[in-house]
């Protein structure tokens, strides 16, 4: 785990972490992780395990996005179906990190962090349509219907 951390920081290095909230689990406890923060002057906000309710300012951020998933998975009739949960929390995410925020000037958080404008149009309403290309043999369908569940997270397909 801390070597993913350190080259998730490293990568992003011209971006400095001020300051980091964990929680107090052993994982981030760790010799290399203290060593780490130490050097790279990044201060720690710990709270107590078991007690999220602490760091209320992650509850807050965690809490929209769960109320944005519950109302794509609705409007898209699949709240019913707990295996969608997980699409519908990452496309929220993606949509948060592409729409203005009060707390940078009302600037994009992708725009801040990568220097990039953003393209939005990729953008899909939430369980609408799509198309995937596949190929079955000359004379057969050359797309299959499905529905649209998120954005791939490496590429700007779908």
């Amino acid at each position: 785990m801390f070597k993913k951390f350190k080259a998730l920081v490293e990568n992003h290095i011209r971006k400095k972490i001020k300051k980091l909230g964990t929680d107090n689990g052993l994982e981030f406890c760790k010799s290399d992780f203290n060593e780490f923060y130490a050097t790279q002057s990044i201060a720690r906000h710990k709270i107590l395990v078991g007690k999220p309710q602490e760091n209320g300012v992650a509850e807050l951020i965690d809490q929209t996005p769960l109320e944005r998933a519950r109302c794509m998975l609705s409007n898209a009739n699949l709240w019913h179906r707990r295996d969608f949960w997980a699409d519908a929390v990452l496309t929220a995410y993606y949509l948060v990190n592409r729409s203005p925020h009060s707390s940078i000037d009302f600037k994009i958080p992708e725009e801040v962090w990568s220097d990039n404008p953003v393209n939005y149009s990729i953008l899909r309403v939430f369980g609408c349509s799509a198309y995937a290309h596949i190929n079955n043999g000359k004379l057969s369908p050359r797309a299959i219907k499905c529905m649209f569940l998120g954005y791939a997270p490496e590429s700007k397909g779908y």
